[in-house]
């Protein structure tokens, strides 16, 4: 029988448990490392933290006065009234103390009716018209195919902003912000004052001629021509007038994303008097550079509008990883609350003997109460908005994360040579759900892998959505969750051609992600969540099997990969790998021709009557 892990005040957890539930002690010079890290917690923190309640909730607080948002001013004493308003107030005490009060609704909102929808990697949902990367106007495209074939939501890949480099980064799993999008996206014809300018759309259309998605290649196109609109259009009074909505957030990213361009993208390699965001030096660059900064303001508006485009009419569920680049502009902003010395990863498990390290910097979970929530207020809002819908990335971070100390005392260089760290999860969960309310945005969160007791249950007391696989679950689909998005597979895991051709398991091969027997044993496992498939039989029948199972769940929310629906073999992403082309792998069938094609039709379809109740098993 295991015991429940000792967590100390850093929050850290002595022990863990392993998925076949054996417990490991964390090395004691791990602990001492990770402390150092997080640093010591003011004693007096409890009394200046935010208050996150609901309404009827009792207060262990004095008579008080709550300056509420939207002005009024209002007493309480001992509890909130079941009618005190939901939002963002301002708690101040007799005693003169002012400390921020978060009333939630408590749950999520959640749409009456059941819907099926695409999983979509827009940058590898290219049209023909595309400058060698899928845009927001092939996600328009898409979003207009799925409301003619009946579909209720579009799950789209993370579309924040990365460092605007000629460098690249392809993963949109490390961006450096979760508030702004990455101007990559753009379709630059659409910009307002492109008509004014030459394009030169020839040469940016060749840019899908490539097997793969060259990303630097797109970028270096895309900012030069986007830049001579700018010079050229400016954006006019309205883009003046979205800029100054905006405030010190936008300018803080548009000065980052200006610095990144001279001095790289990682900020503690800048000029000493650059590395703060709130450096006296900073105001002296902005007006040296303040056309570069306001190009990258511009940017933004120009996102914003064709966004909005893209999703109007129906429901787009924005992709939140669990974290950031450690040089990038939310790290910079927010340098003093993210942990300096230590990434995000998870412990050995059966896929990986050594553990993993994403790379991204934690948020230091008492210096998070300190900021009032602020960095991870908004990061929710901003990846929820407009779009109607949220997947939180490693769902289970909201609980705990697993840190890995960079190399140093207490590190053994290696990924498992890590802890988990606890976070106040009720005040998350609570922030998420009004959010969620205020946005009228559905939740899911990925709870894949590894899930501790509790979690499950408290991400349904909220109304966040399970996320359940074909691949992972054995139970039958009809036995799933309602209260769930269900799904085949993801961008992490094997496509059904890639599984049933046996192609994804060679390419593994070829990558050395495991040896012959580990992989065929791990084929033969999934292949055991797909039975009914006759031997020799196409890859697409496979693909309507799979679906015609998945069409069996009760779930709120079915979701089928663009991927399976086109047969295509090779995964977006394979975890582990160095020299794979990884989030750049684009779909064999062009935007224009989806609609017509006969195995999209028919997963359509398939899902459809699984909605209807007319899918045979």
């Amino acid at each position: 029988m295991t015991s429940t892990p000792t967590t100390d005040e850093w929050g850290i957890d002595a022990s863990w448990l392993d998925a076949l539930d054996e417990e490991h002690q964390v090395a004691q010079a791990t602990i001492e490392r990770l402390r150092g890290v997080i640093g010591t917690p003011p004693a007096d923190l409890d009394d200046r933290a935010p208050i996150v309640a609901r309404p009827g909730d009792a207060l262990e607080i004095d008579e008080a006065q709550v300056v509420c948002e939207d002005g009024e001013v209002r007493t309480v004493d001992g509890e909130l009234p079941d009618d005190f308003p939901l939002g963002y107030h301002w708690l101040q005490s007799a005693g003169g103390s002012r400390r921020r009060l978060i009333v939630s609704p408590g749950r999520c909102w959640l749409p009456e009716d059941r819907a099926w929808g695409w999983a979509v990697q827009l940058y590898a949902t290219r049209s023909r018209a595309s400058w060698g990367i899928g845009d927001l106007a092939d996600l328009r495209s898409v979003r207009r195919m799925a409301a003619d074939q009946g579909a209720g939501f579009v799950l789209i890949n993370p579309l924040h902003a990365v460092a605007p480099i000629p460098q690249q980064e392809s993963s949109p799993y490390l961006p450096a912000t979760r508030r702004f999008l990455n101007p990559i996206y753009l379709r630059v014809s659409e910009v307002p004052g492109a008509d004014g300018v030459d394009l030169e759309d020839d040469a940016g259309r060749a840019l899908s001629d490539g097997p793969l998605i060259d990303r630097d290649a797109i970028w270096a196109r895309k900012r030069e021509v986007l830049m001579r609109i700018f010079f050229a259009h400016g954006g006019g009074e309205a883009f003046a007038r979205w800029r100054e909505e905006q405030g010190q957030t936008l300018q803080d990213w548009a000065t980052w994303a200006a610095i990144a361009e001279e001095h790289g993208a990682d900020w503690h390699a800048w000029p000493e008097e650059l590395r703060r965001s709130d450096g006296p030096a900073l105001a002296g660059y902005v007006e040296q550079h303040g056309a570069v900064v306001a190009f990258h303001a511009w940017l933004q508006w120009a996102l914003e509008l064709q966004l909005t485009a893209a999703t109007a009419g129906m429901t787009v569920i924005q992709d939140l990883p669990i974290g950031v680049a450690g040089g990038g502009a939310d790290a910079w902003t927010w340098q003093d609350v993210l942990a300096q010395g230590a990434s995000v990863g998870a412990p050995p498990d059966a896929f990986n003997s050594q553990g993993q390290d994403w790379g991204s910097p934690p948020l230091i979970p008492w210096r998070l109460r300190e900021a009032d929530y602020e960095p991870f207020i908004q990061s929710i809002r901003a990846t929820m908005a407009g779009a109607g819908g949220l997947r939180i990335d490693h769902v289970m971070g909201l609980f705990r994360l697993w840190w890995v100390p960079a190399e140093g005392p207490g590190s053994g260089g290696s990924a498992a040579d890590g802890a988990y760290v606890r976070y106040p999860a009720e005040d998350l969960l609570d922030i998420v759900a009004l959010e969620s309310h205020r946005a009228q945005a559905l939740v899911v969160g990925e709870d894949l892998g590894t899930v501790e007791d509790g979690v499950r249950e408290a991400l349904s007391e909220h109304g966040i959505l399970s996320y359940r696989l074909l691949w992972f679950e054995d139970d039958d689909p009809a036995e799933w969750p309602a209260e769930a998005m269900a799904a085949v597979s993801t961008h992490d895991l094997p496509t059904v051609a890639g599984l049933w051709t046996g192609s994804d398991v060679a390419e593994q091969r070829e990558q050395g992600t495991g040896t012959d027997e580990e992989l065929e044993r791990g084929r033969t496992s999934l292949l055991d969540h797909l039975p009914g498939v006759p031997e020799g039989a196409s890859a697409e029948v496979a693909v309507e099997r799979a679906y015609r199972l998945l069409g069996r769940a009760p779930s709120l929310l079915l979701s089928a990969t663009l991927d399976d629906a086109v047969a295509e073999e090779r995964r977006p992403n394979m975890p582990g790998t160095t020299d794979r082309p990884n989030w750049s792998l684009p779909l064999p069938v062009p935007v224009e021709d989806l609609p017509g094609h006969p195995l999209v039709q028919n997963v359509a379809r398939t899902l459809a009557e699984g909605l209807s109740g007319g899918s045979p098993g």
